[in-house]
């Protein structure tokens, strides 16, 4: 742990308090967790216990938190022994956390043309931001998610049009879309409403759509997988638009003590191995060095 993270992460025993199971096992637990949610932040994640008789923790992104409340919310999808094992638990189980780890994004004030982009298990983050952006009175231009199996929400149509996105795309999460958050899906999979494509794709037709002036006050956000993040750094660089990614990778320790989760990026001339876990997840998209990470 650096001394920039040291005595900022917290280690807490929660309890789960519900288990919403959805098709192709995926999973969101929500958890009692005061004092990790009074510090969660979007991009943020938790290192959570699996099961008692598992050493290694599994790193989770946050994707709602109510310091009010003191609960957060994680998604996530069965991978491996860990997940599956986290899938077992039951309401009432305790679950050891420590977080809430990592620099999180930060929009910039300049910048109020808000593009969010999340994709699969990547999801999470980018709805907590669009959710604390609102609450702030200032909502994404536009939340696109995609996803190649059914979406763990409920889904609807709305009637709103943006400008940009094809009239037929109209299928959007149902909670954003009764907050008034601009939100279009996307998918390959032909699901109703949705776009036939890649997230990038619809960003590019929408980005395409914008003068000059508003292009000036636009910035991506995006979690996903490595080749979605690639294709929307150079999304991004083609329209000269600013973007924050936040970024997946495989975590032994996830307090910066293993350098197991290292990425190449650059700052100025110079070339630096930066930690995901704590000098990440989320980093400026430019920086990245996507010829050695975007295959992961």
């Amino acid at each position: 742990m650096t001394d920039s993270n040291r005595g900022t992460l917290l280690v807490e025993d929660c309890e789960l308090t519900h288990v919403a199971r959805h098709p192709d096992e995926q999973y969101i637990l929500k958890l009692r967790a005061p004092r990790i949610a009074e510090r969660a932040g979007p991009g943020s994640f938790v290192h959570l216990t699996c099961e008692p008789s598992m050493a290694m923790r599994r790193p989770l992104s946050i994707m709602r938190a109510s310091a009010s409340e003191g609960w957060i919310e994680v998604l996530f999808k069965t991978v491996g022994a860990g997940t599956a094992a986290l899938a077992t638990r039951s309401v009432g189980d305790t679950l050891s956390a420590i977080g809430p780890i990592g620099q999180g994004f930060t929009p910039k004030e300049e910048r109020p043309l808000r593009l969010l982009i999340g994709g699969g298990v990547g999801i999470p983050p980018v709805l907590f931001l669009s959710e604390v952006l609102n609450r702030a009175g200032s909502p994404p231009a536009l939340v696109i998610m995609g996803s190649e199996v059914p979406f763990p929400f409920e889904l609807a149509r709305t009637q709103s049009r943006i400008d940009g996105v094809p009239g037929e795309v109209n299928s959007t999460i149902a909670e954003l879309d009764t907050q008034g958050i601009p939100t279009r899906l996307a998918s390959l999979q032909g699901y109703g409403g949705c776009y036939n494509g890649y997230v990038t794709a619809l960003a590019e037709q929408w980005l395409a759509n914008l003068s000059a002036d508003d292009l000036n006050q636009v910035e991506i956000f995006a979690c996903g997988p490595n080749p979605m993040l690639a294709a929307t750094a150079k999304v991004a660089h083609s329209f000269g638009v600013p973007a924050q990614v936040s970024l997946e990778e495989f975590m032994a320790c996830a307090v910066g003590g293993c350098a197991g989760c290292t990425v190449r990026v650059s700052q100025g001339n110079e070339v630096a191995m930066k930690r995901v876990c704590v000098d990440g997840p989320v980093f400026d998209a430019a920086s990245i060095d996507w010829a050695t990470l975007a295959s992961h």
